[in-house]
Formats: C-alpha cells, sequence, structure tokens
C-alpha cells in the first residue's frame, strides 16, 4: 500500500507542526521522515493506517503532484 518516497498526511500534525511525511522503509514496519524537521519513526502498517488523513485537501494534493514532477526529473 505505501511506497517509497510517497508523501503521506497524518490526522493530528508533529511536533514541529507538519502533519506531512515521506516513505522511507516499507516493510513490517514503515520508516516515515517528518517533512518538517526530519525526524525518523517507524510504525507497523496498521498503526499508520489509523493515523493518515483517509481524503486529502486540494492544497495537499497539489504537495504531492510537486513531489511527484520533482522525482521524475531527477
Amino acid at each position: 500500500m505505501y511506497k517509497l518516497n510517497q508523501i503521506i498526511f497524518t490526522k493530528k500534525p508533529h511536533v514541529c507542526g507538519s502533519n506531512q511525511w515521506i516513505v522511507r522503509r516499507v516493510g513490517i514496519d514503515i520508516k516515515l521522515e517528518c517533512a518538517g524537521c526530519g525526524r525518523m519513526i517507524m510504525l507497523s502498517s496498521f498503526e499508520l493506517d489509523k493515523k493518515v488523513k483517509p481524503t486529502l485537501s486540494k492544497k495537499e494534493l497539489e504537495i504531492i503532484e510537486k513531489h511527484k514532477n520533482a522525482q521524475e526529473t531527477a
């Protein structure tokens, strides 16, 4: 379900104020990097599924598109 370098948005923001996370490792546990401060955390996919926003706003979708375009050009 989750892919490397995918941006996900959580329901609640991190302590730094950002709710954007970048998937850095996929396996039994999923390693995430906060897009705001760079902090790394690991969660089980079950835990992460509960914390991820089910629907995204237009602004969040634009951020995802910009990230995809930047990866394609790199």
